[in-house]
Protein backbone atom coordinates (compact mmCIF):
# COMPACT_ATOMS: atom_id res chain seq x y z
CA UNK A 1 0.00 0.00 0.00
CA UNK A 2 3.17 2.32 0.65
CA UNK A 3 4.57 1.43 -2.47
CA UNK A 4 0.94 2.58 -4.00
CA UNK A 5 1.07 5.84 -2.36
CA UNK A 6 4.51 6.66 -3.06
CA UNK A 7 4.13 6.03 -6.63
CA UNK A 8 0.54 7.54 -7.14
CA UNK A 9 2.87 10.98 -5.48
CA UNK A 10 5.60 10.36 -7.98
CA UNK A 11 3.14 10.56 -10.56
CA UNK A 12 1.57 13.30 -9.49
CA UNK A 13 4.57 15.75 -8.85
CA UNK A 14 4.96 16.56 -12.34
CA UNK A 15 1.54 17.39 -12.86
CA UNK A 16 1.74 19.27 -9.66
CA UNK A 17 4.71 21.69 -10.98
CA UNK A 18 3.26 22.27 -14.56
CA UNK A 19 0.15 23.25 -13.12
CA UNK A 20 2.39 25.40 -10.57
CA UNK A 21 4.46 27.41 -13.53
CA UNK A 22 0.99 27.58 -15.32
CA UNK A 23 -0.47 29.64 -12.60
CA UNK A 24 2.84 31.73 -12.13
CA UNK A 25 2.74 32.69 -15.53
CA UNK A 26 -1.17 34.16 -15.63
CA UNK A 27 -0.49 36.23 -12.83
CA UNK A 28 3.31 37.54 -14.24
CA UNK A 29 2.83 40.30 -16.32
CA UNK A 30 4.39 38.84 -18.86
CA UNK A 31 2.98 36.87 -21.80
CA UNK A 32 2.11 33.32 -21.68
CA UNK A 33 4.25 32.27 -24.01
CA UNK A 34 7.24 34.58 -23.16
CA UNK A 35 6.85 33.50 -19.44
CA UNK A 36 7.08 30.16 -19.69
CA UNK A 37 9.53 30.24 -22.90
CA UNK A 38 12.57 31.85 -21.10
CA UNK A 39 13.75 34.09 -17.64
CA UNK A 40 11.10 36.54 -17.14
CA UNK A 41 13.96 38.99 -15.88
CA UNK A 42 15.60 39.72 -19.52
CA UNK A 43 12.05 40.96 -21.29
CA UNK A 44 11.61 42.95 -18.12
CA UNK A 45 14.50 44.69 -18.46
CA UNK A 46 14.57 45.49 -22.03
CA UNK A 47 10.78 46.97 -21.53
CA UNK A 48 11.87 48.83 -18.36
CA UNK A 49 15.67 49.86 -19.78
CA UNK A 50 13.73 51.66 -22.86
CA UNK A 51 10.86 53.26 -20.78
CA UNK A 52 13.86 54.73 -18.44
CA UNK A 53 15.91 55.59 -21.06
CA UNK A 54 13.50 57.65 -23.29
CA UNK A 55 12.05 59.16 -20.07
CA UNK A 56 15.87 60.13 -18.74
CA UNK A 57 16.16 61.68 -22.25
CA UNK A 58 12.81 63.40 -22.32
CA UNK A 59 14.05 65.29 -18.65
CA UNK A 60 16.89 66.64 -20.51
CA UNK A 61 15.19 68.07 -23.49
CA UNK A 62 13.11 70.48 -22.75
CA UNK A 63 12.97 72.55 -26.23
CA UNK A 64 11.65 69.66 -28.18
CA UNK A 65 8.93 67.09 -27.44
CA UNK A 66 10.00 64.05 -27.69
CA UNK A 67 6.94 62.18 -27.43
CA UNK A 68 7.34 59.90 -30.23
CA UNK A 69 10.24 57.94 -27.93
CA UNK A 70 8.09 56.53 -25.94
CA UNK A 71 7.19 53.98 -28.99
CA UNK A 72 9.92 52.28 -28.08
CA UNK A 73 8.97 51.04 -24.63
CA UNK A 74 5.35 50.72 -25.90
CA UNK A 75 6.31 48.13 -28.67
CA UNK A 76 8.40 46.38 -26.63
CA UNK A 77 5.66 46.26 -23.68
CA UNK A 78 3.27 45.02 -26.54
CA UNK A 79 5.56 41.90 -27.67
CA UNK A 80 6.16 40.75 -23.89
CA UNK A 81 3.78 42.01 -21.66
CA UNK A 82 0.00 40.77 -21.44
CA UNK A 83 -2.63 43.06 -22.92
CA UNK A 84 -3.86 44.81 -19.66
CA UNK A 85 -0.35 45.43 -18.40
CA UNK A 86 0.83 46.71 -22.34
CA UNK A 87 -2.31 49.16 -22.69
CA UNK A 88 -2.08 50.62 -18.66
CA UNK A 89 1.65 51.33 -19.75
CA UNK A 90 0.65 53.73 -22.17
CA UNK A 91 -1.17 55.82 -19.72
CA UNK A 92 2.40 55.32 -17.77
CA UNK A 93 4.50 56.68 -20.87
CA UNK A 94 1.98 59.93 -21.34
CA UNK A 95 1.78 60.76 -17.60
CA UNK A 96 5.28 60.82 -17.67
CA UNK A 97 5.82 62.96 -20.88
CA UNK A 98 3.48 65.21 -19.33
CA UNK A 99 5.38 65.61 -16.40
CA UNK A 100 8.50 66.23 -18.04
CA UNK A 101 7.20 68.75 -20.41
CA UNK A 102 7.41 72.71 -20.21
CA UNK A 103 4.84 73.96 -18.22
CA UNK A 104 4.26 76.88 -20.07
CA UNK A 105 1.75 75.64 -22.72
CA UNK A 106 -1.53 76.56 -22.83
CA UNK A 107 -3.26 73.61 -20.46
CA UNK A 108 -5.93 72.84 -23.86
CA UNK A 109 -2.86 72.26 -26.03
CA UNK A 110 -1.42 70.15 -23.27
CA UNK A 111 -4.50 67.84 -22.95
CA UNK A 112 -4.99 68.31 -26.82
CA UNK A 113 -1.58 66.36 -26.84
CA UNK A 114 -1.74 64.04 -24.57
CA UNK A 115 -4.96 63.01 -25.99
CA UNK A 116 -3.53 62.77 -29.36
CA UNK A 117 -0.60 60.68 -28.09
CA UNK A 118 -2.33 58.14 -26.24
CA UNK A 119 -4.58 57.67 -29.42
CA UNK A 120 -1.76 56.77 -31.37
CA UNK A 121 0.13 54.83 -28.57
CA UNK A 122 -3.13 52.80 -28.21
CA UNK A 123 -3.47 52.43 -32.02
CA UNK A 124 0.27 51.21 -32.18
CA UNK A 125 -0.26 48.74 -29.35
CA UNK A 126 -3.12 47.77 -30.77
CA UNK A 127 -1.76 46.61 -33.91
CA UNK A 128 0.83 44.81 -32.38
CA UNK A 129 -1.01 42.91 -29.84
CA UNK A 130 -2.99 41.99 -32.55
CA UNK A 131 -0.05 40.84 -34.51
CA UNK A 132 1.19 38.51 -31.24
CA UNK A 133 -2.21 37.06 -30.91
CA UNK A 134 -2.25 35.68 -34.86
CA UNK A 135 1.02 34.40 -34.11
CA UNK A 136 0.39 32.71 -30.78
CA UNK A 137 -2.93 31.34 -32.60
CA UNK A 138 -0.82 30.16 -35.64
CA UNK A 139 2.15 28.48 -32.99
CA UNK A 140 -0.74 27.03 -31.61
CA UNK A 141 -2.15 25.33 -35.01
CA UNK A 142 1.22 23.78 -36.06
CA UNK A 143 1.99 22.60 -32.52
CA UNK A 144 -1.32 20.75 -33.17
CA UNK A 145 -0.64 19.67 -36.55
CA UNK A 146 2.63 18.33 -35.31
CA UNK A 147 1.06 16.52 -32.31
CA UNK A 148 -1.56 14.93 -35.29
CA UNK A 149 1.14 14.16 -37.47
CA UNK A 150 3.39 12.56 -34.81
CA UNK A 151 0.52 10.77 -34.23
CA UNK A 152 -0.33 9.31 -37.55
CA UNK A 153 3.56 8.37 -37.42
CA UNK A 154 2.99 6.29 -34.45
CA UNK A 155 0.07 4.38 -36.16
CA UNK A 156 2.23 3.85 -38.95
CA UNK A 157 4.77 2.43 -36.99
CA UNK A 158 2.69 -0.10 -35.36
CA UNK A 159 1.31 -0.78 -38.49
CA UNK A 160 4.33 -1.44 -39.58
CA UNK A 161 4.96 -3.85 -37.07
CA UNK A 162 2.65 -6.22 -37.84
CA UNK A 163 4.58 -6.89 -41.13
CA UNK A 164 7.67 -8.23 -38.68
CA UNK A 165 7.42 -11.42 -37.64
CA UNK A 166 5.87 -11.85 -34.05
CA UNK A 167 7.54 -15.35 -32.89
CA UNK A 168 10.44 -17.12 -33.76
CA UNK A 169 9.98 -20.02 -35.94
CA UNK A 170 10.31 -23.88 -34.27
CA UNK A 171 12.16 -25.37 -37.24
CA UNK A 172 14.30 -28.01 -35.79
CA UNK A 173 18.14 -27.81 -36.72
CA UNK A 174 17.55 -23.66 -36.71
CA UNK A 175 18.37 -21.27 -35.00
CA UNK A 176 17.04 -17.86 -35.72
CA UNK A 177 16.62 -14.20 -34.25
CA UNK A 178 15.95 -11.22 -35.87
CA UNK A 179 15.53 -7.32 -35.22
CA UNK A 180 15.08 -3.84 -36.95
CA UNK A 181 15.21 -0.42 -35.63
CA UNK A 182 13.94 2.57 -37.57
CA UNK A 183 15.79 5.45 -37.89
CA UNK A 184 13.07 7.85 -38.19
CA UNK A 185 9.91 6.03 -36.25
CA UNK A 186 9.21 4.26 -39.43
CA UNK A 187 11.21 3.03 -41.58
CA UNK A 188 12.19 1.19 -44.99
CA UNK A 189 13.73 -1.78 -43.73
CA UNK A 190 11.78 -5.75 -44.05
CA UNK A 191 12.46 -8.94 -42.71
CA UNK A 192 10.70 -11.67 -42.50
CA UNK A 193 10.92 -15.96 -42.17
CA UNK A 194 7.83 -17.83 -43.26
CA UNK A 195 7.78 -21.66 -42.58
CA UNK A 196 7.81 -24.07 -45.94
CA UNK A 197 7.19 -26.96 -43.81
CA UNK A 198 8.24 -28.95 -40.33
CA UNK A 199 11.95 -28.61 -41.53
CA UNK A 200 12.08 -26.05 -44.33
CA UNK A 201 12.00 -21.59 -43.76
CA UNK A 202 12.18 -19.10 -46.18
CA UNK A 203 14.44 -16.25 -45.00
CA UNK A 204 13.35 -12.43 -46.52
CA UNK A 205 15.84 -9.32 -45.66
CA UNK A 206 14.86 -6.13 -47.68
CA UNK A 207 15.67 -1.99 -47.94
CA UNK A 208 13.64 0.21 -49.42
CA UNK A 209 15.71 3.28 -51.08
CA UNK A 210 15.33 6.40 -48.66
CA UNK A 211 13.91 6.68 -45.56
CA UNK A 212 10.79 7.95 -43.19
CA UNK A 213 6.83 7.69 -44.32
CA UNK A 214 7.37 6.75 -48.17
CA UNK A 215 9.83 4.53 -47.59
CA UNK A 216 7.83 2.66 -44.67
CA UNK A 217 4.66 2.77 -47.36
CA UNK A 218 6.82 0.63 -50.38
CA UNK A 219 8.52 -1.52 -47.50
CA UNK A 220 4.60 -2.50 -46.46
CA UNK A 221 3.69 -2.74 -50.43
CA UNK A 222 6.84 -5.24 -49.84
CA UNK A 223 6.33 -7.03 -47.11
CA UNK A 224 2.60 -7.81 -47.91
CA UNK A 225 3.29 -8.82 -51.46
CA UNK A 226 6.00 -11.28 -50.16
CA UNK A 227 3.29 -12.70 -47.80
CA UNK A 228 1.19 -13.28 -50.70
CA UNK A 229 3.97 -14.85 -52.57
CA UNK A 230 4.90 -17.01 -50.31
CA UNK A 231 1.48 -18.44 -49.66
CA UNK A 232 0.93 -19.03 -53.64
CA UNK A 233 4.40 -20.20 -54.71
CA UNK A 234 7.40 -21.02 -53.71
CA UNK A 235 9.48 -20.58 -56.55
CA UNK A 236 11.64 -17.38 -55.67
CA UNK A 237 12.82 -16.52 -59.16
CA UNK A 238 9.17 -16.23 -60.13
CA UNK A 239 8.75 -14.69 -56.77
CA UNK A 240 11.07 -12.23 -57.77
CA UNK A 241 9.93 -11.39 -61.31
CA UNK A 242 6.55 -10.52 -59.57
CA UNK A 243 7.33 -8.66 -57.25
CA UNK A 244 9.86 -6.43 -59.58
CA UNK A 245 6.65 -5.79 -61.99
CA UNK A 246 4.59 -5.27 -59.38
CA UNK A 247 6.73 -2.80 -57.75
CA UNK A 248 8.09 -1.49 -61.06
CA UNK A 249 4.41 -0.12 -61.83
CA UNK A 250 3.77 1.69 -58.93
CA UNK A 251 7.13 3.54 -58.39
CA UNK A 252 7.80 4.20 -62.06
CA UNK A 253 11.48 3.20 -61.70
CA UNK A 254 12.05 6.28 -59.12
CA UNK A 255 12.23 4.27 -56.13
CA UNK A 256 13.64 0.53 -55.91
CA UNK A 257 13.92 -2.07 -53.04
CA UNK A 258 16.82 -3.97 -52.36
CA UNK A 259 15.99 -7.83 -51.66
CA UNK A 260 17.53 -11.15 -50.47
CA UNK A 261 15.29 -14.39 -50.61
CA UNK A 262 17.10 -17.47 -48.90
CA UNK A 263 15.04 -21.26 -48.70
CA UNK A 264 17.26 -23.34 -46.24
CA UNK A 265 16.07 -26.77 -45.73
CA UNK A 266 17.35 -28.40 -42.44
CA UNK A 267 16.65 -31.66 -43.23
CA UNK A 268 18.92 -31.62 -46.57
CA UNK A 269 21.12 -28.99 -45.02
CA UNK A 270 20.59 -26.66 -48.32
CA UNK A 271 20.69 -23.19 -48.75
CA UNK A 272 19.37 -22.00 -51.94
CA UNK A 273 19.24 -17.77 -52.14
CA UNK A 274 18.65 -14.57 -54.41
CA UNK A 275 20.34 -11.53 -53.74
CA UNK A 276 18.65 -8.30 -55.62
CA UNK A 277 21.10 -6.33 -55.15
CA UNK A 278 20.65 -6.22 -51.27
CA UNK A 279 24.70 -6.20 -49.07
CA UNK A 280 26.10 -9.59 -49.17
CA UNK A 281 24.78 -11.80 -46.39
CA UNK A 282 27.88 -13.82 -44.48
CA UNK A 283 27.79 -17.51 -44.32
CA UNK A 284 30.44 -18.29 -41.41
CA UNK A 285 31.81 -22.50 -42.17
CA UNK A 286 32.12 -23.19 -38.29
CA UNK A 287 34.81 -26.43 -39.85
CA UNK A 288 36.99 -23.62 -41.30
CA UNK A 289 36.86 -20.83 -39.43
CA UNK A 290 36.04 -18.62 -43.13
CA UNK A 291 33.12 -16.24 -44.09
CA UNK A 292 31.59 -16.62 -47.65
CA UNK A 293 29.72 -13.62 -49.00
CA UNK A 294 26.68 -14.28 -50.64
CA UNK A 295 26.84 -11.47 -53.12
CA UNK A 296 24.02 -10.13 -55.11
CA UNK A 297 23.56 -11.50 -58.50
CA UNK A 298 20.53 -9.14 -60.06
CA UNK A 299 19.91 -5.36 -59.81
CA UNK A 300 17.63 -4.30 -57.03
CA UNK A 301 13.74 -4.50 -57.10
CA UNK A 302 11.62 -2.04 -59.13
CA UNK A 303 14.44 -0.09 -61.43
CA UNK A 304 13.75 -1.89 -64.67
CA UNK A 305 10.75 -3.48 -65.92
CA UNK A 306 11.98 -6.96 -66.06
CA UNK A 307 14.26 -8.85 -63.82
CA UNK A 308 16.76 -11.18 -64.71
CA UNK A 309 17.93 -13.16 -61.59
CA UNK A 310 20.43 -16.25 -61.01
CA UNK A 311 19.79 -18.89 -58.14
CA UNK A 312 22.89 -19.32 -55.89
CA UNK A 313 22.89 -22.74 -53.40
CA UNK A 314 25.04 -23.49 -50.82
CA UNK A 315 25.74 -26.53 -48.67
CA UNK A 316 25.47 -25.92 -44.72
CA UNK A 317 27.10 -28.01 -41.89
CA UNK A 318 26.75 -27.79 -38.04
CA UNK A 319 27.98 -24.35 -36.61
CA UNK A 320 27.32 -22.75 -39.64
CA UNK A 321 25.76 -19.03 -39.07
CA UNK A 322 24.03 -16.71 -41.70
CA UNK A 323 24.14 -13.23 -40.73
CA UNK A 324 21.75 -10.87 -42.89
CA UNK A 325 21.72 -7.41 -41.93
CA UNK A 326 20.66 -3.89 -44.36
CA UNK A 327 23.07 -1.15 -44.68
CA UNK A 328 22.25 0.66 -41.75
CA UNK A 329 24.52 -1.55 -40.15
CA UNK A 330 27.65 -1.17 -42.65
CA UNK A 331 27.82 2.47 -43.05
CA UNK A 332 26.91 3.16 -39.29
CA UNK A 333 29.59 6.04 -38.97
CA UNK A 334 31.60 7.46 -35.97
CA UNK A 335 32.34 11.16 -35.13
CA UNK A 336 35.31 10.37 -37.61
CA UNK A 337 33.21 9.51 -40.43
CA UNK A 338 34.32 6.23 -40.83
CA UNK A 339 31.74 3.48 -41.74
CA UNK A 340 31.59 0.32 -39.43
CA UNK A 341 32.38 -1.62 -43.00
CA UNK A 342 32.17 -5.05 -43.37
CA UNK A 343 36.08 -5.93 -42.23
CA UNK A 344 34.39 -4.72 -38.70
CA UNK A 345 31.11 -6.87 -39.04
CA UNK A 346 33.06 -10.22 -40.26
CA UNK A 347 35.22 -9.53 -36.96
CA UNK A 348 32.82 -9.56 -34.74
CA UNK A 349 30.45 -12.53 -36.63
CA UNK A 350 33.99 -14.80 -36.14
CA UNK A 351 34.23 -13.76 -32.07
CA UNK A 352 30.82 -14.60 -31.85
CA UNK A 353 29.89 -17.39 -33.96
CA UNK A 354 29.94 -19.85 -31.06
CA UNK A 355 27.14 -17.44 -29.37
CA UNK A 356 23.38 -18.59 -29.91
CA UNK A 357 21.72 -16.65 -32.66
CA UNK A 358 20.00 -14.34 -30.22
CA UNK A 359 23.20 -12.98 -28.69
CA UNK A 360 25.49 -13.01 -31.59
CA UNK A 361 22.75 -10.58 -33.21
CA UNK A 362 22.77 -8.28 -29.82
CA UNK A 363 26.52 -9.00 -30.44
CA UNK A 364 26.18 -7.46 -33.64
CA UNK A 365 24.09 -4.37 -33.07
CA UNK A 366 26.09 -3.54 -29.37
CA UNK A 367 29.19 -3.44 -31.59
CA UNK A 368 28.04 -1.06 -34.28
CA UNK A 369 26.08 1.29 -31.92
CA UNK A 370 29.33 1.27 -29.73
CA UNK A 371 31.25 2.70 -33.41
CA UNK A 372 28.63 5.08 -33.88
CA UNK A 373 27.59 6.14 -30.51
CA UNK A 374 24.25 5.08 -30.92
CA UNK A 375 24.02 7.51 -33.34
CA UNK A 376 22.57 5.37 -36.92
CA UNK A 377 21.72 7.18 -39.55
CA UNK A 378 19.57 4.91 -41.30
CA UNK A 379 17.31 1.65 -40.37
CA UNK A 380 19.00 -1.26 -38.61
CA UNK A 381 18.20 -4.71 -39.40
CA UNK A 382 20.30 -7.50 -38.25
CA UNK A 383 18.82 -11.42 -39.10
CA UNK A 384 21.20 -14.38 -37.44
CA UNK A 385 20.51 -18.32 -38.69
CA UNK A 386 22.91 -20.82 -36.61
CA UNK A 387 22.54 -24.34 -37.73
CA UNK A 388 22.16 -26.99 -35.14
CA UNK A 389 21.25 -29.67 -37.13
CA UNK A 390 23.02 -32.32 -34.59
CA UNK A 391 20.92 -30.76 -31.51
CA UNK A 392 24.19 -29.08 -30.12
CA UNK A 393 23.81 -26.34 -27.78
CA UNK A 394 25.34 -22.92 -28.18
CA UNK A 395 27.55 -20.91 -25.88
CA UNK A 396 25.58 -17.94 -24.06
CA UNK A 397 28.16 -15.56 -22.07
Amino acid sequence: MNELMHSAIRQSKPAVMRGLREGVASLSVLRKDVALNGPAWLPLSLVLGAFSAVAYADHLVVSISLVYLYLLPLVLGAIFLRKEISYSFIVVCVLFHDYYSPRGIDPGLRIFHNLSAMLCFALVVYVIQRYMEQREALAKTVQQQRDDLLKDVELAAQVQRLFLPSGKPAIAGLEIAGMMLPARGVGGDYYDYIPIDTHAIQIIIADVAGKGVPAALLMSATAAAMRLEANDDRNMLEQVERLNTGIHSVSDGERYVTLLVAEIDAQKRKLRYVNCGHNPALLFRANTGTLTRMNSSCPPIGLSPEEICEQAAEDLMTGDVLVFYTDGVTEAENRLEEEFGMERLSATVRRGSSLSAEDLMISIYNSAADFCGDDFGDDVTILVVKCNFDGSSTVRP
